[in-house]
């Protein structure tokens, strides 16, 4: 009976001892759990500008000889200069990002008139100051601060002036495209975005040219359709 109550009291006394022994021993801690920062968010108003190069497809001139009947002239395409800015909205429902974007542009693109036999006449032509804007929906798929779009709308203005001179800027017609947006920073993005616009044909023009006697009617509309492409700044509030 001794020796069970010794093998019991020793047993106690270890147990006691060890659970001591982990008592005092450091506490693990345990592993940090990672939080991914949260996802660029595109919703907000946003203004910025823009620059890049727009091309146009050529017009039509008719020259009207007197001895020949109606003669077509060509019309060469031409590419230049675009600039202007934009501004628009975005909002967020989960990746898909949609909104609206307007924009107004100066274009240097014009177009010039390989006059052939009839460069006799002396017909001075030539264009400037050209413009055109859009209203456009855009709708993409948003990969945290990567913006995929698509986009497209009205578009109105002129992207050839008339082959005789003037500008035809008082067209309507449609905008498509598409583009890539970065933010690099929380209120700052860039763009590249290409798009291809319509506006119909210019505003006819006729014009009349003695020459030698005869007269040769001359008429012309511009081409008002063509591309851009351009690489832009917008800042999100």
């Amino acid at each position: 009976m001794n020796l069970k109550r010794l093998l019991l009291s020793g047993a106690v006394i270890a147990i006691s001892t060890t659970v001591a022994f982990a008592a005092d021993l450091p506490m693990r801690s345990a592993p940090p759990v990672y939080v991914p920062p949260p996802l660029y968010n595109w919703s907000g108003f946003y203004i910025g500008a823009n620059a890049g190069v727009g091309w146009s497809n050529g017009g039509n001139v008719t020259v009207f000889d007197p001895a020949l009947g109606p003669q077509s002239i060509g019309v060469n395409s031409h590419s230049g200069f675009i600039g202007g800015g934009q501004i628009g909205y975005n909002f967020q429902v989960g990746e898909f990002v949609y909104g609206l974007e307007t924009d107004i542009q100066y274009a240097s693109i014009g177009g010039s008139v390989n006059w052939g036999p009839y460069g006799r006449l002396g017909v001075s032509t030539g264009s400037s100051g050209e413009y055109f804007g859009t209203l456009r929906a855009r709708a993409g798929y948003a990969i945290d601060r990567t913006l995929l779009y698509l986009t497209g709308g009205l578009a109105y203005g002129g992207l050839n002036s008339s082959p005789l001179g003037g500008n035809a800027t008082s067209n309507v017609g449609y905008a498509l495209g598409g583009g890539v947006e970065y933010a690099f920073t929380q209120n700052w993005t860039a763009k590249v975005e290409a798009l291809y616009i319509n506006l119909s044909n210019g505003s006819n023009r006729t014009i009349a040219v003695t020459n030698g006697g005869a007269v040769f009617p001359i008429s012309a509309s511009a081409g008002n359709g063509g591309g851009l492409l351009r690489v832009g700044v917008n800042y999100k509030f």
